[in-house]
């Protein structure tokens, strides 16, 4: 059976579903989406959504925070373009029914997170993502123009004449099916899966970026993995997030004798950029020998609770209070800097294919994303694509140099499993890194996704196989790409190169099949 639409969005997160009330105004919209169609990245987004709307804010201010997390990165461009249309579309959230948390005047109250310089982030509690996510759900599911389909696992891209024409899918009933559609929109989320400690959902395997690099468009900036410092570290319990907006708000990391530790490494202490508290966490258990904590204990215990309760709920389950006890600690992947190349407008290298929030790389996170950046960004860039992809056909003008080829592929090794993939990747691609590592990596990576390859092609509707196969070609392009970056920058750390290395690598590289 083939489904024919006007618009095809692959993925339910903010991005996919901001899009697709855009474009439900100019035709027939299909989503695909391989969970609950509520179930995404979003709804796992703790902290908030920044965007200058304070009266000590400006989105010039925004920008240069922005900036200076992206270690040197960002395009600029695509900033200038996240702060100064990120107020509207926040303000347009507010209007669609989005209940922010307000102050005692009734406006949005704003919260503080790590490397911002003023207090900018707007949230509901500490479960903003679900909030939005639902926001953006009623409207996206009144609408008698967009189609959902739930526990639709999306395969592949369609191409014809090297224009992406649609895709092919996995139904819930395990039928390959396609969507054709005039123009396709990628916004899959992220790929933490493919690491074995992570904050991400069990969906977040890079399905998007595999698919769309497995059809000839470029990726970029996939070295650039945020390990976000403050994951739930008991064992037995799942990792769950531990948002930054808790230092925000005034809560220490501390080593086992109670002491602050933070400063001993970065001058910018517990509200340092994420890259930067991360390793001082790896450095410090290296150097104790213990465990290290987060705490509240200092503050009000009845305003922690009411703040994060959703995070009070999931620390006491695993037998913890928030408010009063020391929370154990470590860092885990949490967040994807690169993906599929696109221009402001959410073009990619391929005609009619565009993408937009985490599986796509604009370059406006640069080598470390600012916090609560990560929902701003779905919003305003998924509203952009929409509007490129009801307007005239354009070519993607893409900031990065030009492609590399990944190269040829190695002969195929035994079929590999989920944790073999993840196992390896926090081994040798995770938070620290070196040549010695990274090389056998990129070897078993690419015998392994042939292996991978070819029992696909036997077995296209095999749930698992397309898992495995998405977290071994995008686990192939982290490793790969953080081979060839010779210099520590952001989310990138070499261990063997320590240093940032602005006469070399003051460049984005893309890849290409």
């Amino acid at each position: 059976m083939s489904i024919v639409a006007d618009f095809l969005v692959i993925g339910s997160g903010i991005a996919g579903l901001r899009a697709a009330i855009t474009l439900a105004s100019a035709g027939r919209v299909v989503i695909l989406t391989k969970a609950d169609p509520r179930e995404s990245n979003t709804g796992y987004a703790q902290g908030g959504i920044a965007a200058a709307i304070g009266a000590d804010d400006s989105p010039e201010l925004h920008k240069q925070d922005t900036l200076a997390a992206g270690d040197g990165l960002c395009v600029p461009e695509a900033v200038e373009v996240l702060v100064r249309e990120g107020p509207r579309y926040v303000r347009e959230l507010i209007e669609w029914g989005a209940a922010f948390d307000t102050d005692e005047s009734g406006q949005p109250a704003l919260g503080r997170e790590a490397a911002h310089s003023v207090r900018r982030v707007l949230h509901v509690r500490d479960a903003t993502g679900r909030s939005i996510g639902q926001v953006l759900w009623q409207m996206v599911s009144a609408n008698p123009r967009v189609q959902v389909f739930g526990d639709a696992l999306a395969l592949s891209l369609s191409m014809r004449n090297g224009e992406c024409v649609g895709a092919t899918f996995l139904d819930r009933d395990g039928r390959v099916e396609e969507v054709e559609a005039a123009r396709t929109l990628i916004a899959t989320g992220g790929a933490g899966q493919v690491f074995r400690e992570t904050t991400n959902p069990p969906i977040a395997t890079g399905d998007g970026i595999a698919m769309a690099f497995e059809a000839g468009a470029r990726v970029a900036d996939l070295e650039f993995i945020q390990f976000h410092p403050t994951a739930l570290n008991v064992p037995g319990a799942p990792r769950f997030l531990l948002s930054e907006a808790l230092r925000g708000e005034g809560a220490w990391l501390v080593n086992k004798a109670g002491e602050r530790f933070v400063q001993r490494y970065e001058p910018g202490g517990d509200l340092a950029s994420r890259d930067l508290v991360a390793r001082a966490i790896v450095r410090e258990v290296e150097r104790t020998g213990a465990p290290v904590y987060l705490t509240m204990a200092h503050l009000d215990a009845d305003y922690v609770r009411s703040r994060f309760p959703t995070i009070t709920q999931a620390c006491r389950r695993a037998g913890f209070d928030l408010a009063t006890d020391r929370i154990p600690v470590s860092p885990a992947a949490h967040y994807v800097m690169g993906g599929i190349e696109t221009d402001l407008c959410g073009r990619t290298s391929i005609d009619n294919l565009f993408a937009a929030g985490e599986a796509a790389c604009t370059g406006v996170h640069g080598a470390n994303r600012l916090a609560s950046n990560s929902l701003l960004e779905g919003l305003v860039f998924g509203a952009r694509a929409a509007e490129a992809m009801t307007g005239p056909t354009r070519q993607a003008v893409l900031s990065a140099e030009p492609a590399e080829p990944l190269g040829e592929a190695p002969p195929a090794a035994a079929i590999p499993s989920a944790s073999d993939i993840r196992d390896a990747m926090w081994r040798d691609a995770g938070l620290l890194r070196s040549k010695a590592g990274l090389e056998p990596l990129v070897a078993r990576l690419g015998a392994w996704r042939s292996a991978v390859s070819r029992a696909r092609a036997a077995a296209p509707g095999d749930r698992e196989l397309r898992r495995v196969g998405s977290l071994a070609t995008v686990g192939l392009l982290i490793a790969h790409a953080a081979l060839r970056r010779e210099e520590s920058r952001g989310g990138h750390f070499r261990e063997d190169f320590p240093q940032r290395d602005d006469i070399h690598w003051r460049r984005r590289v893309a890849d290409r099949l």
